[in-house]
This record gives structure tokens, C-alpha cells and sequence, in this order.
């Protein structure tokens, strides 16, 4: 098989129903392609709603619902159509990861496609991102280090600039160009990827898990390309409202942030990161507090930072309770798992 695409919904079932309508059409080119759609155990009608949806659409079996028993995160649900893929006796060259809330413009799967086949060193590529109103997002980004940390909390121009090499959001590129991580919004993964460093970690609820994957295949050799000329067209979070600064930080970022650095890059430096986070998010504050103006972050974030990163203790899990059938076969660590698949 060539391509195996994935959607994962959590209760946004009709957005996901055009979303698989605008990848089927892109994927009338690649007559070896097949899509799953994995319902994140939504408890809200989803799944039958997609089921429904896709016996409608007229896909015949070239698009498959399948309903996971637990809303385990954004890796879990790649992960829970992935393993059986690379399993079976015909895995995928490529595993292509898709929003709910994203619907590719025309010829943009074909071009990531296009990429990997001609450049077989490079082992992750994502797509331009733009919004419903043309509007460019943010999607191409540097890895987190502290020196990052202490810039994105401070806000201060003049010490962005001294910085700019460790800014994680820099200017997005204009043409095709090698990044260090890029949003799952669209992104193509070369099977011998998988094959070498794992599924994407399930220990991740939501955000950072496709930092951690670019991060393991860069430390294995793969690089990861922005490619320029496919374009998808994002809401931006249709599940989660996390850019509604009226609301406060989800825990499970928080969670996901700390796990990063820990896993990745060991405990002194998640305290220094933290540190700078801490210093840097309190000179902002103060700065704001002084010239007036909005701190431009979500409600009660500085609070809920020092309470989720200065506890004593254990961390909590912010995953919803796993049930028992699960519990009974899986690792606390929920560590990615290296995949037994045929070459």
C-alpha cells in the first residue's frame, strides 16, 4: 500500500465528514491509498454520525471508521490506526496524518507525496497552513530550549532580537525548506521513520507529541521539510478552544510541556527552563502591569504554571481514565513502542 491517511475526531463529526470528503478527492490520484477515520471514543453520537456519513459519501472501502475504546490524545488516536497498518502484510510507504478541521487544497497530498519520492533522505514533511481566510498559521517551527523559554515569556523586542536564533515560531519560509518540527495538522511520515524510532509517544494528551516525534527522527537521521507549494486550509482548534484566552491553559500542556524537556533533555534542564519561564513570564507581567497594556496570555496561566510545575510529588495524569480492559495490558509509562512491522 502506499498511503494510509488518518483523521482523528473528538466530537466534531461533521467537520471531520468534509475533511475526509476534501482528502478522497486529492487521493482520486493515488489509486493505492486508503483513509481511517478513528472516533476518539467522542460518547457523543460521532462515531455513528461518521459511519453514516462515509456509507453516504460513496468512498466504497477506500475510507474506514473505526471507533477507539478510549480518548488516549492525539497520538493515541494515530496510533490506534497505525500498529494494525504496519502489521499487516501490505504496510503503508507512507502514514499521512490529517486534522478533523483541515481540508487539503488541491494537489497538496501529491506534492508531499512527490517530496518524499524524490528526496529519500528526508523522512517527515507537512504542508503550508492556512486558515478559511487565507490568512497564513504558524505551523514551521525550532525546537523548545531554555533560551527559548525565557524569550517567548518575556516579550521584550530588543531581547528577541539579541535571541532570534532560538525563537521557536520564526518567520514562516517561502519555499521549501528543512524546519525541526512542524503541526500534525499535515504531515507525511515515511514508514522506515516509524520503523526506526516508534509510534508517536502516548504519553503525550494533547501538544508536544509531534515536537518529541521530529525530535526522535532528527536524533535518527530523518530530517523534516516544510514543503511550500501543498497547502491545507486549517480552522485551528475546532476539539480543544485552546486560543480562546478567555480560558485558561488546559493541565494536559502543561503536562505535555514538561514531559518534553524531561524525556528529551533530562531534569536540570526542565528545572532551568522552568526557571526562565517563571522569570521571564513575571518581568512580562510586571511590564504589563506598568505600561498598561494586555499580557496577551490565557487567564490564570503564571498561576497555574507555578501550581503545576512546583508541586511536591507526583504528576498527575492528565489522560481520561483508561478503561479497564486497557489498564489490564498497558504500561504506566505509556513509552513509544517500536513497531514489529515487515520491511
Amino acid at each position: 500500500m502506499k498511503l494510509l491517511a488518518i483523521i482523528v475526531n473528538y466530537k466534531t463529526p461533521e467537520m471531520t465528514l468534509e475533511a475526509v470528503a476534501a482528502l478522497h478527492r486529492e487521493l482520486a490520484r493515488q489509486p493505492e491509498a486508503r483513509v481511517v477515520v478513528v472516533d476518539n471514543d467522542s460518547r457523543d453520537g460521532s462515531y455513528e454520525r461518521l459511519a453514516k456519513g462515509v456509507a453516504e459519501g460513496g468512498y466504497g472501502d477506500r475510507v474506514e471508521v473505526v471507533a477507539s475504546p478510549w480518548n488516549g490524545g492525539f497520538a493515541w488516536g494515530n496510533n490506534f490506526a497505525i500498529r494494525p497498518a504496519l502489521a499487516s502484510e501490505t504496510p503503508p510507504d507512507y502514514v499521512y496524518l490529517l486534522n478533523s478541521d483541515a481540508f487539503p487544497d488541491e494537489g497538496s497530498v501529491d506534492r508531499l507525496i512527490r517530496y518524499l519520492d524524490e528526496h529519500p533522505e528526508v523522512g517527515i514533511a507537512g504542508s503550508y497552513i492556512h486558515g478559511v481566510d487565507g490568512q497564513p498559521h504558524t505551523t514551521a517551527f525550532r525546537f523548545p530550549s531554555v533560551a527559548s523559554e525565557f524569550e517567548a515569556t518575556l516579550g521584550i523586542g530588543v531581547v528577541s532580537k539579541l535571541l532570534a536564533r532560538f525563537i521557536v515560531a520564526p518567520p514562516l519560509p517561502t519555499t521549501n525548506t528543512r524546519v525541526d518540527w512542524l503541526a500534525g495538522a499535515s504531515m507525511l511520515i515515511r514508514r522506515a521513520v516509524l520503523e526506526d524510532v516508534g509510534l508517536m509517544d502516548e504519553g503525550y494528551f494533547l501538544y508536544f507529541e509531534e515536537t518529541d516525534f521530529c525530535l526522535r527522527a532528527a536524533r535518527a537521521g530523518w530530517p523534516t521539510v516544510y514543503v511550500r507549494e501543498s497547502s491545507v486550509s486549517h480552522v485551528g482548534s475546532a476539539s480543544t478552544g485552546y486560543q480562546d484566552l478567555s480560558r485558561p491553559t488546559p493541565a494536559y500542556w502543561y503536562a505535555s510541556r514538561r514531559r518534553y524537556f524531561l524525556r528529551n533533555h533530562g531534569r536540570a534542564t526542565l528545572w532551568l527552563a522552568n526557571a526562565v519561564y517563571i522569570v521571564g513570564g513575571l518581568i512580562r507581567r510586571a511590564r504589563s502591569f506598568v505600561l498598561q497594556r494586555p499580557s496577551h496570555e490565557p487567564r490564570r496561566h503564571m498561576r497555574d504554571f507555578l501550581r503545576f510545575n512546583l508541586r511536591l510529588g507526583p504528576q498527575p495524569d492528565v489522560h481520561p481514565p483508561r478503561p479497564a480492559a486497557l489498564r489490564a495490558t498497558a504500561s504506566t509509562g505509556v513509552a513509544p513502542v517500536r513497531p514489529e512491522c515487515a520491511r
